[in-house]
């Protein structure tokens, strides 16, 4: 099975369509890709970079480097590198949900996506807090946030909150839905029988037994024991600043992290180029690039596009093992 995938470059003024091109200029054999951009910002990308592109009917399959079969999703007003411009939101939004839709009908198996500009997509006119939630709400689930690389996988409890809100926001029935969420992913989409599943705790020392906060004794203690006796391999609440040893790590297959900051450093730090956003719970795999738009780089052909690499074919192969676990 040859999965086909939405390719959505994501802020036209970016280095997501350039990135976009230097993934095209090799041949694929794990999937096939749909552009869903505006044509002019793709031509531009290769003429900046001096790359081939030879946009495709949507239908054509891509057979020499530089092909690109396009749904067309034309911007509004001309973007120029490093200058985004609130007017073409409605074009950025317009493709993710355009690429969203063919995957809910069938058309296509999975969705990669670059990076987009939040406040400039907001400044358009459009409430916008991230690609994950927009194709959640367009497919009607509950998603789980899961940053990943060669090294691991971090999970995320709660996502983009001011600190003094995230105790407020981790309740029993959100921690279970996630964990829920997360143990079917590890099975279904990474074909993980038995996933072993770190969570750690949210205060420091993992509250050090109520001395340094309760949310472990009076929440997920109870909580991991209960979903234990349902199944599930759990090991914590785990301190955070111990969590992530190497020797440790390697009895893992996902880390859950209580907030953001907690584990999204770590995995940073043990190799961001090569770094992807995956969103869980959809009915399809979407897989992103987790670096932002650069606009201070677009357009000089020195981004490096390994994230993108990194998504695509991990993006592939979610999709492949869908059809060996439904």
């Amino acid at each position: 099975m040859i999965p086909q995938l939405a390719l959505v470059p994501g802020e036209p003024a970016g280095i997501g369509p350039e990135l976009c091109l230097r993934l095209i200029q090799q041949p694929r054999t794990d999937c096939r890709l749909l552009a869903f951009a505006d044509p002019d910002t793709l031509r531009a990308a290769a003429a900046a970079l001096s790359l081939p592109l030879q946009l495709l009917p949507e239908d054509a399959i891509a057979r020499e480097p530089g092909d690109l079969p396009l749904r067309e999703i034309r911007n509004a007003v001309p973007s120029r590198f490093g200058q985004a411009d609130p007017a073409n939101a409605g074009a950025v939004i317009g493709a993710l949900l355009a690429a969203g839709q063919a995957c809910l009908s069938g058309a296509l198996h999975g969705v990669v996506t670059g990076p987009v500009h939040k406040a400039v997509i907001n400044q358009g006119g459009i409430a916008y807090s991230g690609t994950t939630e927009l194709l959640a709400d367009q497919a009607g689930v509950e998603v789980v946030m899961m940053l990943a690389n060669d090294v691991v996988r971090v999970a995320l409890a709660t996502t983009h909150l001011p600190l003094r809100a995230v105790a407020d926001a981790i309740t029993a029935e959100g921690l279970t839905r996630t964990l829920q969420t997360l143990h079917a992913a590890m099975r279904r989409d990474f074909g993980i029988a038995a996933p072993r599943i770190a969570v750690l705790g949210l205060n420091p020392h993992a509250g050090e037994d109520g001395h340094l906060g309760r949310e472990e004794l009076d929440l997920i203690i109870p909580l991991l024991q209960r979903l234990r006796a349902e199944g599930m391999d759990l090991i914590g609440p785990l301190p955070a600043d111990t969590a992530f040893l190497p020797a440790k790590l390697a009895g893992f297959d996902a880390v859950l992290a209580m907030y953001h900051d907690q584990g999204l450093p770590v995995l940073k730090y043990s190799g961001f180029e090569q770094a992807v956003n995956i969103t869980l719970g959809l009915p399809y795999p979407r897989v992103a690039v987790d670096h932002g738009t650069a606009l201070d780089l677009a357009g000089r052909g020195i981004a490096d596009p390994s994230s993108l690499f990194a998504a695509t074919g991990l993006c592939a192969r979610l999709a492949r093992q869908r059809t060996l676990v439904p």
